[in-house]
């Protein structure tokens, strides 16, 4: 028998989303160094904005109050690294939820993901189609 999964319905669901997403970008071999070793990123202050951040993107919540894309114009990131963010993203999304809001949450990242790309000058074609 295979095991249902929830669609993401809450801000618990968000919450548990971007810790586990955070959890696997922390261990992975190209992004964890990016997070970690040059952005030096304050998990303790960066996590709750993430789940403003999401809870904004797919609930409406407005919640979260800021300008994400400076941030990440100083990041030593090239095509490759957006490329492993969305495939985490998802497979991440894929692990925990399944239904209307987990896929309109991986379209979103998509997008977002191209946006980036775009406003960095990588773009080319699109990398991941939303």
């Amino acid at each position: 028998m295979q095991e249902t999964k929830p669609d993401l319905q809450t801000e618990d669901d968000i919450r548990q989303l971007v810790d586990t997403f955070y959890d696997h970008v922390n261990q992975d071999e190209l992004l964890g160094p990016i997070f970690n070793e040059f952005a030096k990123v304050d998990w303790e202050h960066h996590l709750p904005r993430m789940y403003e951040f999401w809870s904004t993107v797919l609930f409406g919540s407005m919640a979260y109050k800021g300008q994400p894309f400076p941030k990440h114009l100083a990041l030593p990131v090239d095509r490759t690294h957006f490329a492993r963010w969305i495939t985490l993203f998802t497979q991440t999304v894929d692990e925990l939820f399944t239904g209307t809001m987990a896929n309109q949450a991986k379209e979103k990242a998509a997008s977002i993901a191209n946006i980036f790309q775009m406003k960095m000058g990588f773009w080319a074609t699109p990398l991941v189609k939303p």
